[in-house]
Order: structure tokens, then sequence, then C-alpha cells
């Protein structure tokens, strides 16, 4: 096995453009490489697929790389098996992990992950890197054929991780009661990743990047705190 991941909670930071706090990061992760395979079927809002693809080359081509829709080749698979890199953007997991069960890519896509294929996910693309979606935020506006994804990560990710603000009058479940709602029936522990923090992952190695702490949620366990810069092992 030979990962090459960056898996990130969002692709963009308030204030900021798509992918640009993350593009110096990307440039080192994608070096040598001159054409990423972006994969669309989350699209956010219901957009195109050809669209959404556009959002993406406007962000890669600043870092002098070539962004391609999966959805254009007549043999995805093949498309996949020839990747140079990889992206997978958010949206709704569910319609993601629904198209890549659809279209039979998703044992493909796992093999070339494994065999060190440079990979970026944002939120539901980084959903997928987890042994299943089901701590998704997302709504289940489809049915997959399965919860179970790529299993790249021994563990699942819940992005935009949100902690509970203090005074707020909003009276529905934080993040962390849906979680403990998971863990009624489910013992895979859940990382929360707030904004601007990814996980990256060489081989087996998983260091969590970015300014911020990220939440960890383990089903014999309180929750608790990691620092940026810390290495993850379960």
């Amino acid at each position: 096995m030979s990962k090459n991941l960056l898996v990130a909670s969002t692709s963009t930071v308030y204030g900021s453009g798509y992918l640009e706090y993350l593009l110096p990061t990307l440039k080192d992760h994608f070096y040598q490489i001159k054409e990423v395979i972006f994969i669309p079927y989350a699209r956010p809002g219901g957009v195109s697929y050809d669209d959404y693809t556009a959002i993406a080359q406007k962000a890669f081509q600043k870092i002098n790389l070539t962004v391609v829709g999966l959805h254009t080749f007549s043999d995805p698979i093949q498309a996949l098996e020839n990747a140079q890199g990889i992206f997978t953007g958010g949206g709704n997991t569910f319609e993601l992990v629904n198209q890549l069960y659809k279209t039979n890519v998703l044992p493909t896509l796992r093999q070339v992950l494994f065999n060190g294929t440079p990979y970026l996910g944002t939120s539901a693309g980084s959903n997928i890197c987890g042994l299943t979606m089901q701590t998704s935020n997302d709504m289940p506006i489809v049915y997959p054929s399965s919860f179970k994804t790529l299993g790249l990560l021994p563990f699942n990710i819940n992005p935009h991780y949100l902690d509970p603000i203090q005074g707020d009058t909003h009276m529905g479940e934080t993040r962390e009661t849906r979680i403990k709602e998971f863990h009624v029936y489910n013992h895979i522990p859940v990382i929360g990743l707030r904004e601007g923090s990814w996980l990256e992952v060489k081989d087996e190695k998983i260091e969590l990047k970015g300014e911020l702490e990220a939440r960890i949620f383990e089903s014999t366990k309180e929750p608790y705190e990691v620092a940026s810069g810390s290495i993850l092992n379960f």
C-alpha cells in the first residue's frame, strides 16, 4: 500500500476563494502532475457536472494543472486507472456514493488510491475516504446501494464539524449528539474535522494539518481533542 491523500473538511474557508487556502499544499501534493481527474458526482446545490468541473478547473489553473471531469469519459474505469491525480469535490454524500456504485467505479477508485495515485477529497469527497458514509451531514436525497465507502482510513469523517455555541437558541441536535447516536450502533471512531483542517495521509501515517484541533469520538470514551500536527493512530 502506498496511499497519498489529502482529506479536507472543506473546499472553501470563510473569506477566501474555492480551494484557495489549500493551493500551496496542493502544488506540492500534485507535484510533477499535469492533469487531475475530477469526480463531480456530489454536485452541490444540484449544479451540473460541467459547471462543477469548471469551478474546480478555475482553482487548479492557478497552480498550472488541468482538470477533466470523470463524466466526460466513455470509460470512467479506464480513466481512473490512468489518472495522474484525482479530486472528489463536496456536495451531497448520498448522491456521490450512489453514483460511484451506479457507475461501478468504486472498486477501481479504491485500488488506484491504495496504489498511490495522489488524491484530494473535500467534504463529501472526504467522507468517502472513511469506512462508511454514515457520519455525513447531508440529507438522504437518494438511496445508495451501500453505505460502505473506500476504507482508506480506519475511521469515519465528520467534515465541517461545529462546536455548540454558548448561548445559542437553536434547539436542534449538535454534531456531537448525532455522532453519539451513530455510536449506539457502531464502534467506528469518528474524526470531527473543523473548517480549514485536513488530514495528510502518507502510506499508513495520518497527520492532522491546519490551524485548529480536531475532535475525536470513540464509542467507549468521552470525546477529546487532538492538536494540529498530531499523528492519528487507531
